[in-house]
């Protein structure tokens, strides 16, 4: 499988239309079918178009930071240091002997006792108890607002450090009993204090040493270096007005520091080519070059659907994404095809910051978005129109 060479230059022309237009300032892109790579970098650093957006330019990838979380943690599980189903309560005595509300409006004292302990493949398919998207208004939400518990949009946390942010979250109840629904985010988090813990490394020591050293990934991070925050492009939220600054690049950006807490669900940054790297990885099914990383079993369950349709039914998300997705470790999963760029067998996940990276096994295709305007994913034109310019641009045969 190959690139339409016309249909690459429509890609182009339909990003460089919202670089131009302000919708998003930069975008950098990478279609690869097989080992035909194309990169594109369209637009600029920020809305006064301050410089040209540069291939090297390093991205927030939120939470794409969680398929690389997944990874190392199923890495631990290779070598015997960690089991998929056994309790996280040796590692995470927070974590233990956990009550439930009895429902999920309840007082944060009207619980039951969980029916059993977390697993860490709990964590790894977020139906451990407790996420981001529990319910606007609910006396839960409220309570993990309060004591920071409930994180959000990435930033990088300069107050708490891990086991502080740990003790408060298990200061607080479940939303749900372990394994009987899907919560998104707050898992992912808990994952990189249970592979510090369990590793003996913070988490990005154990990431840079087994993953990104591995993998060249050298600009990934979880902040970026004085003499490289050249290269970090100022961050936007889109609102119903347009895109209000979110993050400054340069030396102003919050990420130029370390944060205290390394945040496993969202706080990395990174280029389109180490992403390209970790997408290769599991392109390959855990091999780079003639090492093998990771067991292609463990990359298989990794983009296999890890939900029950009881646990979806019982899980809200964004409407009619059920209907032909799912969830594996640390990665979404599309079960059925909904569309010509949702094929069935991807596997990967999306960054609230605005970047997006997905790999089609059948297709032999890897796909990666990154660009400085935080959406919801599938409420950004960008978006959509990458992934329906990706798959249109396939073709038998290069014309």
């Amino acid at each position: 499988m190959t690139f339409s060479k016309a249909r690459l230059a429509r890609m182009h022309d339909v990003m460089a239309g919202h670089a131009t237009s302000g919708y998003a300032p930069g975008i950098v892109t990478l279609v690869a079918p097989g080992d035909d790579v194309v990169v594109d970098a369209v637009g600029t650093t920020d809305l006064e178009g301050s410089a040209p957006i540069r291939r090297d330019a390093i991205f927030r990838i939120a939470s794409m930071t969680k398929p690389m979380v997944a990874v190392a943690t199923l890495m631990l599980v290779e070598e015997c240091v960690l089991r998929l189903d056994e309790p996280v309560d040796r590692w995470l005595p927070e974590l233990a002997d956990r009550r439930v509300l009895r429902h999920f409006d309840a007082d944060l004292d009207d619980t039951v006792p969980a029916k059993r302990p977390i697993t860490v493949r709990d964590l790894l398919n977020f139906t451990w108890g407790f996420g981001m998207l529990v319910g606007a208004g609910a006396k839960l939400v409220q309570a993990a607002t309060e004591v920071r518990a409930l994180t959000g949009v990435p930033q990088p946390e300069t107050e708490l450090d891990q086991d502080e942010w740990l003790r408060r979250l298990g200061s607080l109840p479940l939303a749900h009993q372990p394994g009987e629904s899907w919560t998104y985010n707050t898992g992912s988090d808990v994952l990189g204090v249970l592979i510090s813990r369990a590793s003996g490394q913070s988490l990005e020591g154990f990431l840079r040493e087994r993953l990104f050293t591995p993998l060249g990934m050298t600009d990934t991070g979880f902040s970026v270096p004085a003499d490289q925050l050249h290269r970090l492009p100022t961050s936007y939220l889109a609102t119903a007005d347009g895109l209000t600054l979110r993050d400054p690049g340069g030396a102003e950006s919050a990420w130029r520091n370390a944060p205290t807490f390394s945040s496993g669900a969202g706080g990395l940054v990174s280029t389109v080519d180490d992403c390209f790297a970790f997408a290769q990885l599991l392109r390959n099914f855990g091999r780079h070059g003639g090492e093998r990383l990771l067991a292609r079993t463990s990359v298989e369950a990794m983009a296999t659907d890890q939900l029950t349709p009881e646990i979806k039914a019982s899980s809200p998300w964004f409407p009619g994404y059920w209907s032909s997705r799912g969830w594996g470790f640390g990665v979404g999963v599309t079960t059925r095809r909904a569309g010509g760029a949702a094929v069935p067998g991807q596997f990967g996940w999306d960054g609230g910051l605005g970047t997006s990276m997905w790999i089609d096994p059948a297709e032999d295709l890897v796909g990666i978005l990154l660009t400085q305007r935080a959406a919801f994913p599938q409420n950004s034109n960008v978006y959509l129109d990458f992934w329906t310019s990706a798959y249109a641009a396939l073709d038998d045969q290069s014309q």
